[in-house]
């Protein structure tokens, strides 16, 4: 889950990370009050999850409260990048800026373990220094059991080449960010810039951190920070479901078990759907092992409840569950389905294999369902499941 960079400057706060006032608010009007208690003079920043503000004008000075409101009228519905501003932050201005840093930690996957990196090049994109002078940004790999001490904090800040009068201010913001990064489960904590104002003094201006979902379980708190109001309303539905869901654009509902072979339906299915008016899966959904009538009927009324979808791939391989409970699983989820007052309309396609496939194939015959399609092969399957959602 990616933040906003209001509710980054609270969790930075929240663990002594070095931040300015501010305050978040969606009408303009809000403004005039917010500036008045960060000072008389403020940023007015425009809160989005993407890059480019500064850019796009989403960032802009106001001198004074009336300036601010303004500013923020301004501001207050703009597009950047396909994204609408519907709050915006007050920050308290910053005193003089001498220089500009950039620092952060991640969790570097390919190398499975954690990554800091650093550069005295901050204020612009990570990307621009790490393309134009890739030498300027340093990466310093860090052990999960050993974290960032102040050794490890000193090899980044020595890496990076930070002036000698703040390296121990820089030290002590990694070993703080590093606490924010730990404690809230991150994948991601991003400082750019870090500044250092003309009095000498060391102040995260803006932040970003990406947390990560899968520990939601022991951060309670951070059910708050969900942006429910962008979130996609059948994907809030199946997590809802604890459904493992993910909206595609696309005409073909997909079902399977196990990421992996979820995965290589949507291929497949993209790959079979350029012969039949080019459609594509609509849906990333893994229903796990337990394919009961329960989830498999919650796995297809969010499909079903989809009106992009035209067809649905059920892609099942039987493993510790059995493929005729799965097919009990499919004829009882339809009848559920019907019982609930659903509109269940739309032609499946299932593809049976592994553990009692043959008995699962059987029990599809017999139960001789209207909407079902059996298509004993993967290929196959994606291929009638394209077509018929072409044909609708």
């Amino acid at each position: 889950m990616d933040l906003f960079e209001y509710q980054a400057r609270d969790l930075f706060a929240k663990h002594g990370v070095p931040v300015l006032a501010g305050e978040v608010i969606e009408t303009p009007e809000e403004a005039r009050g917010a500036t008045e208690r960060v000072g008389g003079r403020s940023v007015v920043k425009a809160q989005v999850k993407t890059g480019g503000r500064g850019k796009a004008g989403g960032v802009k000075l106001a001198d004074d409260p009336a300036d601010a409101v303004a500013k923020a009228e301004g501001i207050l519905g703009m597009d950047i990048k396909g994204h609408t501003v519907h709050k915006v932050m007050i920050a308290e201005m910053a005193p003089g800026i001498a220089s500009e840093y950039y620092v952060s930690f991640l969790l570097d996957r390919a190398n499975r373990t954690f990554l800091a990196m650093a550069s005295v090049e901050g204020g612009v994109e990570i990307e621009e220094v790490a393309a134009n002078n890739p030498e300027a940004l340093a990466k310093i790999a860090v052990d999960a059991n050993e974290g960032v001490t102040e050794a490890k904090a000193r090899e980044i800040v020595e890496a990076a080449k930070f002036p000698a009068e703040v390296a121990d201010q820089v030290v002590d913001v990694l070993q703080t960010l590093w606490t924010v990064f730990i404690k809230e489960d991150a994948l991601l904590v991003e400082v750019n810039p870090l500044v250092k104002t003309e009095d000498g003094k060391i102040l995260a201006l803006d932040g970003k951190v990406s947390l990560d979902e899968n520990a939601d379980f022991r951060q309670p708190d951070h059910e708050a920070l969900e942006d429910k109001a962008a979130a996609n309303p059948l994907e809030a539905a199946a997590k809802a479901k604890n459904l493992n869901y993910v909206k595609l654009e696309g005409e073909v509902g997909i079902i399977g078990n196990g990421a992996g072979l979820v995965m290589s339906t949507l291929d497949v299915v993209a790959y079979a759907g350029e012969k039949h008016s080019g459609v594509k899966p609509a849906n990333f959904l893994d229903i796990g092992g337990g394919a009961s009538a329960e989830v498999m009927a919650n796995g297809l009324e969010i499909i079903l409840g989809d009106p992009d979808v035209k067809s649905v791939f059920v892609n099942v391989f039987g493993g510790i569950t059995a493929c005729d409970e799965v097919a009990n699983g499919i004829v009882q989820a339809l009848e559920l389905l019907q019982s609930r007052g659903e509109d269940v309309s739309k032609p499946l396609v299932v593809r049976l294999d592994g553990n009692n496939a043959e008995l699962g194939r059987k029990i599809l015959s017999d139960a001789n369902h209207p909407l079902v399609q059996r298509v004993d092969t993967m290929d196959g399957a994606a291929d009638k499941a394209a077509e018929l959602a072409a044909a609708k």
